[in-house]
């Protein structure tokens, strides 16, 4: 592979920046974090095309963007406490914890988690914690969060994950049929006052779950 940390910054120049993320935190995490250890060895070459690619267990790592979009979106600073529902191979875990205090990422595939385990312990990414279980369900022990990013586009905004928002929270979610969603952020701006802004369209792998799709959606 040529030097992977060139692409990486031509990977945030061209397909990040350029289209409008401009949070420097954002960026820097971005540049920071080796995509291509977060793939399958042979999809390794094509860690820093503009695509999504597949991963273990039948499932996709984003495309580098989305990722992007969604964390810039949550607004995440360096004291916040975030979840991630969907935490797949791991990357998206790895980004957020270069600019959180604490990221907790839950994982309902078993080989995915303890993947994604394996792959913070050789970068030392001590502050990320891989959970295994029903992401729908949000994690209450370590509620509430300051920011919930969800990897899987759902029909509905699951209620628990609402009710584990700090007030000030932002949660991240792809909503809509099991084809195409909008990516909706909620910010919970009291106990039971949120408000809701559509930020576009984008395509997720169904969001499973007590709270999403039944396990044969899509």
């Amino acid at each position: 592979m040529p030097d992977v940390r060139q692409l990486r910054r031509q990977m945030v120049d061209s397909q990040i920046a350029a289209r409008g993320i401009a949070g420097p935190k954002v960026l820097d995490a971005m540049k920071e974090v080796p995509r291509e250890i977060f793939v399958p060895a042979d999809m390794a070459k094509h860690a820093y095309e503009d695509s999504s690619l597949p991963i273990e267990a039948g499932q996709t790592i984003s495309q580098p963007y989305i990722v992007a979009l969604m964390v810039e979106a949550a607004e995440i600073g360096p004291e916040d406490e975030v979840l991630e529902i969907g935490a797949g191979s791991g990357y998206a875990a790895a980004v957020m914890s270069r600019i959180a205090r604490h990221v907790h990422a839950i994982e309902r595939q078993p080989e995915l988690a303890i993947l994604a385990r394996d792959r913070m312990a050789a970068l030392g990414y001590g502050n990320v914690v891989i959970h295994t279980g029903d992401g729908t369900q949000g994690w209450p022990e370590n509620a509430p969060f300051d920011a919930i990013l969800v990897a899987a586009g759902g029909p509905a905004i699951p209620r628990p994950l609402c009710e584990q928002l700090a007030k000030g929270g932002r949660l991240v979610i792809p909503v809509g049929d099991a084809d195409e969603q909008r990516l909706i952020r909620v910010t919970r701006s009291d106990a039971d006052d949120y408000r809701e802004e559509d930020m576009g369209p984008v395509r997720f792998v169904p969001l499973v779950g007590a709270h999403g799709w039944k396990e044969d959606a899509g």
